[in-house]
């Protein structure tokens, strides 16, 4: 075995003189870079590859550096006539006339020689991923100096595009880089998976539980406007009082009085769950508003929706949580479209409520998740719920890290069409 050393501007292109020189069976050691990139001069990458002493031969002029997509087509085509061809020997081979002890011997050589072929289309199938990342891996911007190996590649474009902070995509990247298995690496599916456990890992989640007999759970909704707020409020007012298996007795109160139209929505909700509602327009009168509501377990508090720069009704809000007879949970609520810099400024705005989790709307109406995670994972707040559509009360979801990893690499499905795909 002897190892060899390729360099070039990009990795992909070290790659590239590697399987030039060595073929298609050199195996990738290491992948770094070696000399960064200046205002005169480019970066310079080193691949590291090993390959047996007697495969080390002249290349012929005119072999290509890689095999492009229609080549590994044309591979797996001939795999497949291959199966094709081993089947009728199964069919026309294994007859009558053989004997029996001869025709399972056959059989038995038929099916590994089948499980063979099915392993090569894999590889091959995974060289065309590969390909692919090879050509994004070429035009990608700078990467603060990280070199991403060929099969890590995927992974980091389906991570990229979903919306996620590109510090925090880096930092995770090197991490997975330097703690995953070497043998872990054979395929861009291992490390994607791999990859999604450790980002199931990094989502703090606040799991759901039952109220103590005797005590009382406020849980107070604030955020900007426009978030859905009064909706999640009726969803989790449903979800308490009719759907948990231990039913709780909620009641809800509105703090929300500029607008109408939501208050009335809000009290029609109520009406159609036979739940009690108080609405409060004074500080003063907030505590009454909890006594009347003695009998229930769990309070569901509407707010007004505030920009994250109206200091004065931000004040308003810290007036009702501070003269509470009670210890309430303030909730931020956001919309899972929000820019990541926009989220931010939103928490840094809302943080000195002592926001407790975090619930996120609207989930139906973006494709791009990766900001969720980017905000969680910056201010190591918990999440407590999704929205995940406009209908009550069956559109929301107890927040669990499995559900959004899979939105932000495999954008979000409604149960009914997960159901229906598989």
């Amino acid at each position: 075995m002897k190892f060899l050393t390729f360099s070039a501007q990009t990795p992909a292109a070290a790659l590239k003189q590697a399987q030039i020189e060595c073929g298609e069976d050199a195996l990738v050691v290491s992948t770094k870079q070696v000399k960064k990139k200046t205002i005169n001069t480019p970066a310079l990458y080193e691949v590291v590859v090993a390959v047996e002493d007697a495969k080390i031969e002249v290349p012929a002029p005119k072999k290509k550096a890689y095999q492009s997509s229609e080549d590994v087509l044309i591979n797996i085509s001939e795999a497949a006539k291959q199966i094709s061809r081993i089947a009728k020997v199964e069919d026309e081979g294994v007859s009558s006339k053989v004997p029996p002890k001869i025709a399972i011997e056959e059989k038995s050589r038929v099916n590994e020689d089948v499980g063979d072929i099915k392993q090569e289309i894999t590889k091959l199938a995974d060289k065309i991923k590969l390909i692919q990342e090879m050509f994004w891996e070429e035009k990608a911007p700078s990467r603060n100096n990280l070199a991403i190996p060929p099969e890590f590649a995927q992974i980091y474009k389906l991570a990229k595009t979903s919306g996620m902070g590109g510090d925090h995509l880096d930092n995770i990247m090197k991490l997975t880089l330097e703690h995953m298995p070497i043998k872990m690496r054979h395929s861009s599916e291992s490390v994607k998976r791999y990859f999604q456990v450790l980002l199931r890992k990094m989502v703090p989640v606040r799991h759901e539980r039952e109220v103590p007999r005797g005590t009382k759970k406020l849980m107070m909704f604030v955020g900007p406007t426009g978030v859905g707020k009064t909706t999640t409020i009726a969803k989790l007012a449903a979800r308490f009082s009719y759907i948990k298996e231990k039913r709780d007795k909620v009641g809800i109160i509105t703090l929300d009085t500029y607008r109408i139209g939501a208050v009335e929505q809000l009290f029609q909700y109520a009406k159609m769950m036979r739940l009690p509602i108080e609405d409060v327009v004074d500080p003063a009168d907030f505590n009454n508003a909890l006594r009347s509501l003695s009998h229930c377990n769990v309070i569901l508090i509407d707010t007004v929706g505030s920009s994250q720069y109206d200091k004065d009704k931000l004040a308003k809000l810290h007036q009702f949580i501070k003269n509470s007879e009670y210890e309430i949970d303030v909730n931020l609520v956001l919309s899972a479209g929000s820019k990541l810099e926009d989220l931010k400024e939103i928490y840094k705005n809302f943080s000195f409520l002592n926001i407790d989790t975090l619930v996120f709307t609207k989930f139906d109406e973006t494709k791009v998740f990766g900001t969720v995670f980017s905000l969680i994972y910056d201010i190591d707040r918990p999440v407590s719920y999704f929205s995940v559509g406009q209908e009550v009360p069956d559109d929301i979801e107890v927040a669990n890290s499995d559900f959004l990893v899979e939105c932000m690499l495999n954008g979000f499905k409604r149960k009914q069409d997960a159901n229906s795909s598989k």
